[in-house]
């Protein structure tokens, strides 16, 4: 690091439909690999890109965060939005760039990840909608939802919700927001917490609709989190619908 004088903060919209998710990957086509190529033309050499954190394949962002270091003295930090996207696919946008601190790190400095997944509900979704909402025929029962939600809040065990595959030492989060709401016919759930296991949000959220279409008990919900067992929950809601959709942080 001892040739860069700065650290980059950016904040990153995108559509994942056609990527294989952020990690950059040696074949297949990435978030994070797009940036680098683009920063890379930009630099004349490789330049490392850190994300707050991953997601997966099909799973958009409105509010991904990302910070690189760079040798580039004279350039004002907006200056790297247009230059940036000149560079870059259609499906990837720098929103923001900011000058941060040298010891910034987007991943470990993060304090909570907010993540919405957005369904059309009660009516056929139009075409460009399928790529960003999962489609529901009915108007689910917001108020049993929100129920089942609440008891999501605080710091849980979250094995009920985990990939077989994750390979955290610890499935404990910290849920500090989880809760329906309605946006014109638009149903978005929304959840936050410190961080999130693979495939968690989505787990969470096909499980929550299993249960509010078969109106089970609320104690049956909160049961089921006890019982840790990912066998026993609905199924994981396909990646479309999801959006990283904000960054907290413990430091502007």
């Amino acid at each position: 690091m001892s040739d860069f004088q700065r650290n980059i903060r950016l904040l990153i919209a995108y559509d994942g439909t056609d990527f294989s998710g952020w990690q950059r990957q040696q074949k297949d086509r990435s978030v994070q690999g797009e940036l680098e190529k683009a920063l890379e033309k930009l630099h004349k050499t490789y330049v490392p890109l850190t994300g707050s954190g991953r997601t997966d394949a099909g799973v958009h962002a409105t509010g991904q965060v990302a910070n690189f270091y760079t040798s580039i003295a004279r350039m004002e930090p907006h200056r790297f939005i247009p230059a940036l996207n000149s560079l870059l696919p259609r499906d990837v946008r720098v929103l923001e760039a900011s000058e941060a601190s040298l010891d910034f790190h987007a991943r470990f400095d993060a304090k909570s990840r907010t993540y919405r997944y957005h369904c059309v509900c009660g009516r056929s979704a139009f075409p460009h909608e399928l790529r960003y909402a999962l489609q529901l025929w009915r108007r689910p029962d917001l108020t049993r939802l929100n129920g089942y939600a609440r008891a999501l809040i605080g710091e849980i065990d979250c094995s009920t919700f985990a990939n077989p595959q994750d390979p955290s030492e610890s499935r404990y989060r910290h849920i500090s927001l989880a809760h329906f709401f309605i946006q014109g016919d638009t149903l978005i759930f929304e959840i936050t917490a410190n961080a999130f296991l693979w495939k968690m949000v989505r787990s969470i959220l096909g499980t929550l609709l299993f249960y509010e279409e078969r109106k089970l008990p609320l104690e049956e919900f909160k049961n089921l989190i006890l019982s840790k067992d990912r066998r026993l929950a609905g199924p994981t809601a396909p990646p479309q619908g999801l959006f990283l959709h904000k960054i907290d942080y413990y430091r502007g």
